[in-house]
């Protein structure tokens, strides 16, 4: 696909009508305190805020701004140019916009968590395949008062679901076209979610309004489609044809579709935000919106009520916790869990003797993620509401039990282990981390590009497919339950030094996919010492016993022959990057500076200051 230069001349990403606000290198705690410079910049910056607002004709657009752009005019994604430092905040997403809609928030006196609410409603703008108000996702706090917080929000099944809803044949769905469409909307759990965690632990400094406006103004004013969202759009082509609505919100003005490099504008998506950023939760769970996601997705044979949006809310627990070599994890109970089990395994080698780069790392980090899936499918579940053995599963001396299992000259297929005797493809993924100590992670989705295909008409946003994520046998830990949500390897992730000081918030989408991800990336981070960016590009493989060892295409195709002799079945994937996720992370470095790192693999970009 040959993309002109007047296009690439574009950098695809929107200033928000904000100026960089050279100089305002302050903290949220420096600039409270009770000094004219302080008071004068939070001032400037909160103007700005408001000025996003009421400045509805202006779009913004950069162009050559920053000498950055994000893909070539064969339409590539570039290479470099994604990290970022910062000695007052630092924030990775996997978009340019959302990125800098939380440093402005950020500049404007707000915490980590504010950022991150305004981060994630502008990806709800401008990445709406992977999230959106639609959709839900998982979300971890560290405050810089020390409290660890896990917030579920990626929505319940409605009160009507049961395991029966579907049509059944050989285990699997018979219609799959009930996957999609109204049957597979849970409850939009994204803004009570967000909500929550700017009302509990935002900083007060900044307002609703003000930490929406970059998303409205993105909504109103456009953003630019990147090579990754068309190549969503392009693979949603099933989904319009049984949409009308669906086919329409993908298509501009002339009835072409978006292509790469056009602005794409959504006032019916900016109008709803504002009525989110003025009437708060019940904007979206009671009213108007309300009554208009019930309509369409029963209008496509769904089964959710006006009584399941108002009566929703988040769950909200402590993380799972565990170390791994003295650094302290905390993650989500489903995905982190396993991600733990995977790093306890791996303490009981000596991993780094290994070069990074060998058949033996591999062959290691194969056989520990074959354990922690093997235990995954036994064991995992909703763990509000189900029995879940997670300090089981996280226990030390659990790992070294199935440590012992593993044979360094050849590979194994593993069955669950008995846990409870120890019992004592598209989301998307952003870290936000600020001086203060705060940290937050959060994974957010629809769940497969564009969720149900389900638009809420007039309203400018896509719906969730979540409920197409429980299991339709009704045997399963992972079966249809009223209240519940379906099983998520979503693992935000924070990781503090031994002494309980910041180290490195992180997470990534990827599906079943991420707990492989993760366990590598923080395994370079803290068994070879890499550099938070160069630890997010290495090369990734995974193995989940089904497909087998999986590398990604930049993998050394030299290791393939020591590893099938040692008994692996070893395939290379060849198709989009993306499919080996999208790990955005901020890491806190000995001298104080924070370094963004965001992955090349999608249109991740950090950005601090």
């Amino acid at each position: 696909m040959k993309i002109s230069k007047k296009i690439i001349s574009v950098l695809l990403v929107l200033t928000l009508t904000i100026p960089m606000l050279a100089g305002c290198a302050k903290t949220a705690k420096e600039q409270s305190e009770n000094t004219e410079e302080n008071k004068k910049i939070v001032a400037e910056a909160k103007e700005k805020l408001k000025e996003v607002e009421e400045d509805k004709d202006s779009t913004g657009i950069v162009k050559d701004g920053e000498g950055w752009t994000l893909w070539d005019e064969d339409g590539n994604l570039t290479s470099g140019g994604r990290d970022a430092t910062g000695k007052n905040g630092v924030v990775a997403t996997a978009k340019y916009e959302a990125s800098q809609a939380g440093l402005e928030v950020l500049k404007a006196g707000g915490n980590a968590i504010d950022a991150a609410v305004a981060v994630a409603f502008a990806l709800s703008v401008v990445e709406p395949n992977g999230s959106g108000i639609g959709g839900g996702g998982s979300m971890i706090i560290r405050t810089a008062e020390g409290e660890n917080v896990f917030i579920a929000f990626r929505g319940d099944a409605p009160a009507a679901a049961s395991p029966y809803m579907w049509v059944v044949s050989n285990g699997k769905v018979a219609n799959k076209e009930e996957r999609q469409g109204g049957k597979a909307v849970s409850i939009p759990g994204e803004v009570a979610g967000l909500l929550y965690a700017f009302d509990k632990y935002g900083s007060k400094n900044v307002t609703l309004e003000e930490v929406m406006a970059p998303a409205i103004n993105l909504a109103q004013n456009g953003f630019y489609v990147t090579p990754t969202l068309y190549h969503d759009i392009v693979a949603a082509d099933e989904k319009m044809s049984r949409f009308d609505e669906f086919y329409k919100y993908l298509r501009k003005d002339d009835g072409e579709l978006y292509q790469v490099g056009d602005l794409w504008k959504n006032e019916e998506l900016a109008d709803t935000l504002r009525i989110i950023a003025k009437e708060g939760r019940d904007g979206f769970y009671k009213g108007e919106v309300a009554e208009k996601i019930v309509e369409m997705a029963n209008k496509y044979g769904g089964i959710l009520t006006l009584d399941d949006l108002a009566n929703y809310e988040p769950n909200v627990s402590t993380p799972v916790e565990g170390t791994y070599r003295g650094y302290k994890i905390l993650s989500s109970q489903a995905g982190g869990t396993s991600i733990i089990e995977a790093l306890n395994i791996l303490e009981n080698f000596d991993i780094s003797k290994y070069d990074i780069d060998s058949a033996e790392r591999i062959h290691l980090l194969s056989e520990a993620m074959k354990i922690s899936y093997a235990d995954r499918e036994e064991y995992m579940a909703d763990p509000f509401n189900q029995d879940v053995p997670i300090k089981g599963l996280t226990s030390k001396k659990y790992a070294k039990k199935l440590a012992e299992q593993i044979n360094m000259d050849y590979s194994q297929n593993y069955s669950s282990g008995d846990a409870v005797d120890y019992e004592h493809e598209d989301t998307t993924h952003f870290s936000v981390a600020d001086k203060d100590g705060n940290m937050v992670a959060i994974t957010q989705t629809v769940n497969l590009e564009f969720g149900s295909g389900v638009v809420v008409d007039g309203y400018g946003f896509v719906l969730n497919d979540a409920m197409a994520d429980f299991s339709p046998d009704p045997n399963s830990k992972n079966c249809v339950r009223a209240g519940s949500e379906p099983l998520s390897s979503m693992s935000p992730t924070v990781i503090l030094n031994e002494d309980g000081t910041p180290f490195l918030v992180i997470g990534t989408p990827g599906g079943s996919r991420i707990v492989c991800i993760l366990t590598q990336v923080i395994s370079n981070v803290i068994d070879y010492n890499l550099p938070i960016q160069e630890a997010i590009n290495y090369p990734r493989i995974y193995d989940k016993t089904d497909e087998g060892l999986v590398f990604e295409n930049t993998v050394d195709t030299d290791l393939i022959s020591p590893l099938v002799s040692k008994g692996h079945p070893v395939s290379v994937y060849k198709d989009e990057p993306k499919h080996f996720g999208s790990v955005q992370a901020v890491m806190y470095e000995d001298d104080g500076t924070m370094s963004g790192g965001a992955d090349e693999r999608r249109d991740g970009k950090a950005l601090g200051y």
